[in-house]
């Protein structure tokens, strides 16, 4: 008995006077599931510059929509748009892709458009869609092959929001 109180007692002494552990850095992605004011700031806004004159690369250029919105071909845009935009978009919060909610608050027509109808060619060309390629941790809108008239569908949407 009196073997195994003085084990106990020198193992208790050897853990609370052992080393104190150093924490390692492990280099490498870190994940932190905390939210800081800031970063909530940030996911609110693009760190991209507003460019209402860059138009983009593609086959729409000087876009000017009616006052009113066409709710006929707005319909058409939401139903597209919840087909094929939902996976990396939505309205009010930035998910894998921006906030549309105000888009063209930001961004000129025609640069929505040729962003909606030929992404890849954005990509590679285009100032402002490169930046949001990087701000977006390198994800890649992928080009969903839309005819001229599904783009202005989802264009006539996107004002709606």
């Amino acid at each position: 008995m009196k073997k195994l109180i003085v084990v106990f007692a020198l193992g208790g002494l050897m853990v609370g006077c052992g080393e104190e552990k150093k924490e390692e850095k492990k280099e490498g992605f870190e994940m932190n599931r905390t939210k800081t004011t800031e970063k909530a700031v940030e996911a609110k806004s693009e760190g991209v510059p507003v460019d209402m004159d860059n138009e983009g690369v593609g086959p729409f250029k000087d876009i000017t929509f009616d006052s009113e919105v066409d709710s006929e071909l707005a319909a058409a845009g939401e139903a597209k748009f919840n087909t094929i935009c939902t996976a990396c978009h939505m309205a009010e919060q930035r998910m894998i892709g921006p906030a549309l909610k105000g888009v063209y608050d930001r961004r000129n027509p025609a640069w929505v458009m040729n962003m909606i109808i030929g992404p890849d060619k954005m990509l590679k060309e285009d100032p402002i869609a490169k930046a949001l390629l990087k701000e977006y941790n390198n994800a890649i809108m992928l080009n969903q092959n839309l005819s001229e008239e599904d783009t202005r569908a989802v264009a006539e949407y996107l004002r709606t929001l």
